[in-house]
């Protein structure tokens, strides 16, 4: 019985996988949209960000960062911008068999914070830092680990001192 035991505890768990703790109903947006219904659907859902779709598939992202930088802060219309002009691409994609560990150094090595989740050229989530954050603790140790030497930009630092540190 005593050597099953340690049998078991020296066994490898199992890594974690972008599918085990992704968001699975994502709210996405056309690429032929208007800035104002990007932002009416991101406040009606209190979400940060909207994946933008092209015949169903993952063309970009957009988030409240590039609303402010590129509608606001460039003085555009909402009205008349169109969300192609202004999304984020190209798109980082991951699978939901990613390992997690993998979906964030690809976060950091490309500074993102949310990576949409695709699944034979379609979109099934999205996995975001704070979603990762907020997982589990030994999960975060890891993500400490990865940050070591790392340039980190000042918007993944504020997640990572609100959530982790």
């Amino acid at each position: 019985m005593c050597e099953a035991k340690a049998a078991i505890n020296k066994q490898a768990v199992l890594p974690i996988k972008v599918a085990d703790i992704m968001i699975k109903e994502v709210i996405a947006i056309g690429s032929d949209a208007t800035v104002r219904e990007a932002v009416t659907l991101m406040n009606k859902f209190e979400i940060g960000c909207l994946i933008v779709l092209t015949n169903g598939r993952v063309d970009g992202i957009i988030t409240e960062r590039d609303v402010l930088k590129r509608v606001i802060g460039s003085n555009r219309h909402v009205d008349r911008t169109m969300i192609r002009e202004i999304m984020s691409r190209p798109v980082w994609v991951v699978s939901p068999n990613t390992e997690l560990e993998t979906a964030l150094q690809n976060m950091l090595g490309h500074k993102i914070k949310k990576l949409p989740v695709v699944k034979e050229g379609r979109l099934v989530g999205l996995v975001t830092l704070t979603d990762v954050a907020r997982f589990q603790p030994e999960l975060l140790n890891k993500f400490k680990k990865l940050l070591v030497g790392e340039q980190t930009p000042r918007r993944i630092k504020k997640v990572v001192e609100r959530y982790i540190s």
